[in-house]
């Protein structure tokens, strides 16, 4: 008896969503667009700019994590930049609360005169 009259309500309720006119504009909005618009395609400006080459596999704002490097004179920290020359700071311990500062050259290859960890610049264009 008690499902017949919830039965009852809902088919009521529904019929009365149907006819009110609030709702049909909404329901017309999404029958054309066929759904909810996903990021990509309601994006503008300079974060689709962005979406487009994280999608071709570019990060030209650097927002994904940096690669790791080992820093040995094989495998050196790599650092971009826009100038020919840039200020780096090496934590040479992970729990140390001194930085030791240095300049990086274009073409040439730093050391830490801490740890000996090697650091190499080199250019990066900005995407706009």
């Amino acid at each position: 008896m008690a499902s017949r009259l919830l039965l009852r309500a809902c088919v009521l309720s529904t019929q009365h969503l149907k006819n009110n006119v609030a709702i049909r504009p909404l329901q017309r909005a999404f029958a054309t667009a066929k759904g909810i618009p996903s990021d990509e395609e309601q994006a503008t400006g300079l974060e689709r700019r962005a979406l487009q080459s994280l999608k071709g596999g570019k990060d030209p704002y650097s927002i994904l994590k940096p690669k790791v490097y080992a820093g040995t004179k094989e495998d050196p920290h790599i650092v971009p930049s826009i100038n020919d020359k840039r200020l780096v700071g090496c934590l040479c311990e992970e729990d140390n609360t001194a930085i030791v500062w240095f300049w990086l050259h274009e073409g040439e290859m730093a050391r830490c005169p801490s740890c000996g960890s090697h650091y190499k610049l080199v250019p990066h264009e900005l995407p706009h």
